[in-house]
């Protein structure tokens, strides 16, 4: 089998799954309470959340590793809650990379195939077209031991995707590495990704990480599942205040007297008038706006939202520099800025005017 039939190949057996009410509990403690969510055939969603979020409890449930306590789950529209992992075929991707340190690179990926009773001719053509697709050509003969951790993870994914399974799980499999090596394994995992066409399933803590490798991102909190969107809409336009802080910096201002007309919505904050667009939400008493999306100015702007404030502190962080301010009722802000288009530099209790377009605030 040629690498592009492999390719083809997978792209046909991703999956879908539709989990429906999805509990787990464990005693008297519900890790999951009722998980509702499909994840559509070849796309790339990532588990979001905090430690104790329910994040990889979620992906013990569906690769069939632990029982879900209530709900159901469809495989391509065949229940499989019942069934136990061996049946369902996922692969699967664990932190610690779980290689077999007495086999060679090329024996750890070719396990699964054997263990499916592949003729000798398909294991050999499969091995060797895994070993290319992650990039460890000449390494076929090693050991783990002899490898770097994220060549130890390149063979561990290739023996998860080795015997072409609908459904890639991956529990937090960038945690052993350093900053620059994960860069470089996002970017792995994306190609490998868009190349086999397989339905992966990621697990994580990293909120830049889930932003770059993912089609969708699924946020939990505290067993329960509080946004599913694209990257880019649950960064700009996060559903509830949890979800808002988490990914990200962000500033929340309280609201007061909030008026809605036809054309937009206008509130009062510190005595200062501000106003959003239709498209900010359905209007609340909490607006929020990221922190690359205010400027400073010297005296208030002709147009957008303003409101005065007091530098409190200046970060000085090489591309970037963070300033802290606060307004004159004691309501901390935060903003970032390119450092190199900051005109004059700007000192802890310099006067300030902070602004922003009305379509950059988000109602909460």
């Amino acid at each position: 089998m040629t690498t592009k039939d492999a390719h083809m190949t997978s792209r046909k057996q991703a999956a879908e799954i539709c989990a429906t009410g999805i509990g787990k509990r464990f005693g008297t403690f519900d890790a999951l309470k009722d998980i509702s969510l499909t994840i559509g055939r070849g796309e790339f969603l990532t588990f979001l959340g905090p430690s104790g979020s329910g994040k990889s409890t979620m992906l013990m449930v569906l690769g069939g590793f632990e029982p879900a306590s209530s709900g159901t789950l469809l495989l391509d529209g065949v229940d499989v809650t019942h069934q136990p992992a061996e049946a369902r075929g996922f692969g699967m991707m664990f932190q610690g990379y779980a290689l077999f340190p007495h086999m060679t690179v090329a024996q750890n990926i070719a396990f699964p195939l054997k263990v499916q009773r592949r003729s000798a001719g398909q294991v050999k053509r499969r091995t060797e077209e895994m070993i290319e697709m992650v990039g460890l050509g000449g390494h076929g003969h090693k050991r783990p031991a002899a490898l770097s951790g994220g060549q130890q993870q390149r063979v561990a994914l290739a023996r998860a995707l080795s015997y072409e399974p609908p459904v890639l799980l991956l529990d937090e499999p960038f945690s052993a590495l350093d900053r620059n090596l994960r860069g470089q394994m996002q970017d792995e995992m994306r190609r490998i990704h868009r190349d086999t066409g397989t339905t992966f399933v990621f697990v994580t803590h990293d909120q830049s990480e889930a932003l770059a490798l993912s089609s969708r991102i699924a946020i939990f909190s505290a067993g329960t599942l509080q946004q599913v969107a694209t990257p880019r809409e649950i960064y700009e336009r996060p559903v509830n205040r949890f979800v808002a802080e988490f990914l990200g910096d962000i500033n929340i201002l309280p609201l007061q007297d909030v008026k809605q007309s036809s054309t937009s919505t206008a509130a009062c904050f510190e005595g200062s008038i501000l106003h959003a667009t239709p498209d900010a939400g359905t209007p609340t008493s909490l607006l929020a706006i990221r922190p690359e999306h205010m400027s400073i100015t010297s005296s208030p702007p002709e147009q957008g939202n303003a409101i005065p404030a007091k530098i409190a502190d200046v970060t000085y962080m090489g591309a970037e520099t963070r300033l802290s301010v606060l307004t004159p009722a004691g309501q901390a802000l935060t903003l970032t800025a390119g450092t190199e288009y900051m005109s004059t530099p700007l000192q802890a209790g310099n006067d300030i005017w902070v602004s922003w377009p009305k379509e950059r605030g988000v109602f909460l």
